[in-house]
């Protein structure tokens, strides 16, 4: 559209000259149509909005213009630049009175330049023309205001739902980690906390077992923060990060929660193969939360874990030969058998949970319990 203008205010300019001679007015036009290209080159320095200064422009332009075409009609066509300008400047309604007045000087100037009378064309041709090019502007302009809207709707909405992914994220990790604490640290200092009961109550009397209460709890104390280090860098389990299998990591498990009350064994059942890391780790906190589980309620002094791998999953049961307990109980939205302290079986069952597999709890007062987790290992991948 600049192109055009200076394009248009050059052609009349040189049909000007080429057509009319010498008189006393030509300086005065050459000197408009110079001082048009300047207001109009300066132009976007008041930028697209319609503040004071720029519609002081647009009205010093206009002006200009309409003094060029009163003294030379030829400049008539310089109008169409104008036009969409002043479309793009003002309010709709000021914008259409703008393309009235520039669209009366368009008629005028081209009757005055006819020969031969009067011409139909150019008195309907510049307002049907000026009139589609208003209609066309105008419905472009809701067009994009409409997308721009729409736009901003969806800006709005992605920013939200990144919210909401956010604050569900957080709310995942905090259970995650709640999880984590509860099948390491909080088993661990409960566990040095009992040793440590213990040791006090025989230290005067027997105190080789006390001291090897001590012994214990310092080793589940190394454990631990072993444990701890792996949260601060989210890595695997300390027994899975050191490089041993799933089975090798249980077999550590069940010698370390082996203690004078309670005997914990391992059993494998199927080969020793690679599993996917997600089924080992969860797989790992699970047993880790079952035989919390049993050295604090179930009052057992046995316990088995036994890992059996399939071709399509993997399987760890925990089974003890403790007082058991109404596994109706343990329910989502039902009240815990472990009290308000624990987390065992809830985050046993949503470790289970994310990665597809299932859970089942066989249980009754007095006949103890067995655990059983299956996880796909195609989900555990």
């Amino acid at each position: 559209m600049h192109t055009a203008f200076f394009l248009l205010l050059g052609a009349s300019l040189a049909r000007y000259l080429l057509r009319h001679p010498w008189e006393f007015r030509s300086p005065w036009i050459i000197g408009l149509s110079a001082a048009l290209a300047v207001l109009y080159t300066v132009g976007p320095v008041f930028g697209p909005r319609a503040t004071p200064r720029r519609l002081l422009w647009l009205f010093t332009v206009v002006a200009v213009w309409v003094v060029l075409v009163v003294l030379a009609p030829s400049f008539a066509w310089c109008a169409v630049p104008l036009l969409y300008t002043g479309l793009r400047a003002l309010p709709t309604r000021a914008a259409i009175a703008l393309v009235t007045l520039l669209t009366l000087f368009v008629v005028a100037a081209q009757l005055q330049l006819a020969d031969g009378g009067f011409d139909p064309n150019l008195v309907l041709a510049p307002p049907s023309v000026a009139a589609v090019a208003t209609a066309v502007f105008v419905h472009a302009e809701r067009l994009a205001e409409r997308r721009r809207a729409l736009i901003d709707d969806l800006v709005r909405t992605r920013r939200e739902l990144a919210a909401t992914e956010r604050r569900e994220g957080t709310l995942a990790e905090r259970q995650r980690l709640s999880m984590e604490i509860h099948d390491t640290l909080a088993q661990s200092l409960s566990s040095q906390q009992m040793l440590l009961q213990a040791a006090d109550r025989t230290w005067d009397t027997d105190p080789s077992t006390a001291r090897g209460h001590v012994r214990t709890a310092e080793s589940i104390a190394e454990r631990s923060l072993a444990e701890a280090r792996r949260f601060v860098h989210d890595l695997a389990p300390a027994d899975l990060a050191e490089g041993g299998s799933l089975p090798q990591a249980l077999r550590t498990l069940a010698a370390r929660e082996t203690t004078a009350t309670l005997t914990v064994r391992f059993h494998l059942d199927g080969p020793d193969v690679p599993l996917p890391q997600p089924a080992q780790s969860a797989l790992l906190r699970i047993a880790q939360g079952a035989l919390a589980n049993v050295r604090e309620h179930a009052d057992a002094s046995t316990a088995t874990l036994t890992l059996t791998v399939l071709d399509d999953q993997v399987v760890l049961d925990v089974a003890d030969d403790g007082r058991g307990f109404d596994p109706g109980a343990a329910r989502p939205g039902a009240a815990r058998a472990e009290g308000p302290r624990g987390h065992g079986l809830p985050a046993i069952r949503a470790r289970t949970d994310q990665l597809g597999g299932t859970l089942t709890i066989e249980s009754a007062p007095g006949e103890g319990t067995v655990l059983s987790a299956a996880i796909p290992l195609e989900a555990g991948s």
